[in-house]
Formats: structure tokens, C-alpha cells, sequence
């Protein structure tokens, strides 16, 4: 049977079992209605109405008038390590518990724009913790002063560094991970996949929470959750238009900024992908995973009821943060043990 048939079927079946869902929404949890009635209070205009600087700026002083629960691991240390062009910085979380570690390499969100290594810490801290990974954060250049490819290739030669340093951090490098939210998702498609076409570091398993798969913004999910929900669609459109550039089109084509649009997408490190139901990345997301099951990967995709975008960085807000932490760390840690 020809192979694009059988992905178009299996994604057709899984936009007709959403469409199915759409009259059995589950109300925004409480948790989650709670914390976007504290953001909206901090009064941050749209990111649109200031500069990316300030846009980072109100991203770091609303993560710091509503923390997150930070899990305590054995050791966090930063430092900078050679780059495609210029040095990067990182954060190496070590786990309490002795060796043998494996390695995750985590690339935060931020729509390629704001966020930083503290923005995914919660996250970093609860995979250390449930992998017995060292967890390398990558602070990797954003947009708009680098526009893509800077970050997915900031992404790939750091993942390239740690394997090469595997001894110095006293990991097993043949048990490898990447993970991110949101664009950090997407940076670790990206990363998969350039490491498949490359023969670069073998990776075993890619983490999606969340994740930006495609430049497009005429899913369904991007149409019912357009407003409302804190990431929007016109939110959306303004990242990617600071990721891409003026070549926009071209770019957002390429696979390392739309994933789904590989001509092949087979060979891929398994797959955990979890999604918000209000999320407008709720279907990308979906797709994606459907998408890399047809081609022949190890995947599973789990849809949160009642959350919103980026929900599993909310440790200590968000009960379900944990268990999609606890969900994606028992995945990883099965593809370990094959």
C-alpha cells in the first residue's frame, strides 16, 4: 500500500475521532483557570505592542510573581561550551542518586523569542529526578536577532558537544533524550531529525510537550482556541514571523522549523507528544504524532483535558504538570531499557 495513503488515513482518523470529541470539551480545569486569572492580573501587554527585550523582561518577572515548584536535584551548574558561531551557555542539573546516569538534553520555549534556561526549570528538575538523567538546558540564540536556523543549529552542536564530553559529565551517552516545550519541542524535532539525516548522535527518545510542529494556522485547534487560552493564534503568527524572517515561506517549509513537512519520517527516535486541549497547537501536535506512527516510530500521544499551552511547567499550579512530567520520564525510561 502506498505509504502516503496510509498517513493520510491515519491522520484523517484522527482529526475525525477530535471532531467526535468536540461536543464532550471538558470545562478549563480550575488550576488552570486559577493561574491564567493570576497572570491576566499582572496587566503584561501582548507581546505584539513591545519590543522582543521587553517581551522577555515581563516573561521573566511573570515567572517570578508566580513561581513554580522547583523539586531539588543533587547539583546545578552553568557554564558556556563552543557554538556554530560564538560559545553557549547551558545549566547542567545533576540527580541526587549515583551513576549510571543517562543524558537529556532539554531546549526551552518561548515561541524561539523569550523564556531561558529558569522559564523550563521545573520541567529539567522533574525529568532529572524521574530518569536519573544529567539534564543539559541550552540557552541557544533566539529570534529575532538570530533568525532561523540559529537555534535548532546552536541545539544540534550542543547535543553533539555533551555526547562528545559524555565521560566529563559522567553520563552514558547511548542512552540520549532531547525534550522541550512548545518551540522547544520543536527544536527537539529538529534535532531528531537532524541527527537521523546528519549520523549524528544516536537519540533514543524526543520528549513534544506542547509543541510547535508547523507553519500553519488553519487547524481547527487554531481556529476554537484562536483567543482565550493565553497562547494565541495572532500570538503564533508574530513568533514565527520573528523566527523566520522575511523568508518566512521558504523557511517555514524547511523540516527543521516545520517538522511535519520531512519528506521522511521514518528512523526517529521514539516519541512521547503530549498536548493541552486548549491549546491552538492542540491538532499540529496530533498530526505529528500520527504522522511519526505511520512512518514506523515507537510513539505515544496523550491529550490533557481541560489544560492550556505549556501547562506541564506548572510544578506545584498544576497537578496534571506532574503527571505528564511522571508520564513522558517513564516513556523515555522504556526506551532506555530496549
Amino acid at each position: 500500500m502506498n505509504p502516503n495513503r496510509v498517513l493520510v488515513t491515519l491522520i484523517s482518523f484522527w482529526q475525525y475521532f477530535r471532531y467526535a470529541k468536540m461536543e464532550t470539551h471538558m470545562p478549563l480545569h480550575p488550576q488552570v483557570k486559577e493561574l491564567m486569572d493570576r497572570r491576566a492580573a499582572l496587566g503584561f501587554p501582548d507581546n505584539r505592542d513591545v519590543t522582543p527585550d521587553e517581551a522577555r523582561a515581563n516573561a521573566r518577572t511573570g515567572k517570578e510573581a508566580i513561581p513554580a515548584v522547583a523539586e531539588p536535584v543533587g547539583e546545578i551548574t552553568e557554564r558556556t561550551i563552543p557554538g556554530p558561531i560564538g560559545d553557549i551557555p547551558i545549566r547542567i542539573y545533576r540527580p541526587v542518586s549515583n551513576r549510571p546516569h543517562s543524558l537529556i538534553m532539554l531546549f526551552h520555549g518561548g515561541g524561539w523569542v523569550i523564556g531561558d534556561v529558569d522559564s523550563e526549570d521545573s520541567t529539567s528538575r522533574g525529568l532529572v529526578n524521574r530518569v536519573n538523567a544529567v539534564l543539559v538546558s541550552v540557552d541557544y540564540r533566539m529570534a529575532p536577532e538570530v533568525r532561523f536556523p540559529g537555534a535548532p543549529e546552536d541545539c544540534y552542536a550542543a547535543t553533539g558537544w555533551a555526547v562528545e564530553h559524555a565521560d566529563e559529565l559522567g553520563v552514558d551517552a547511548s542512552n540520549l533524550a532531547v525534550a522541550g516545550t512548545s518551540a522547544g519541542g520543536n527544536l527537539s524535532a529538529a534535532v531528531a531529525l537532524m541527527a537521523r539525516d546528519r549520523g549524528g548522535p544516536s537519540i533514543k527518545h524526543q520528549v513534544l510537550f506542547c509543541p510547535v510542529i508547523d507553519y500553519s494556522f488553519d487547524r481547527s485547534s487554531y481556529i476554537e482556541n484562536a483567543e482565550g487560552y493565553g497562547l494565541t493564534r495572532d500570538g503564533m503568527i508574530w513568533f514565527w514571523d520573528q523566527y523566520l524572517g522575511p523568508d518566512n515561506e521558504a523557511n517555514g517549509h524547511n523540516p527543521y522549523a516545520s517538522p511535519i513537512r520531512a519528506d521522511d519520517l521514518s528512523r526517529l527516535p521514539d516519541a512521547t507528544v503530549i498536548s493541552a486541549e486548549y491549546d491552538p497547537l492542540l491538532d499540529e501536535a496530533a498530526d505529528y504524532a500520527a504522522a511519526l506512527k505511520a512512518a514506523g516510530n515507537d510513539v505515544t500521544y496523550t491529550e490533557y483535558p481541560g489544560m492550556t499551552h505549556g501547562f506541564n511547567g506548572s510544578f506545584g499550579l498544576i497537578d496534571a504538570a506532574v503527571k505528564a512530567c511522571t508520564e513522558a520520564s517513564n516513556r523515555v525510561l522504556a526506551s532506555f531499557a530496549k
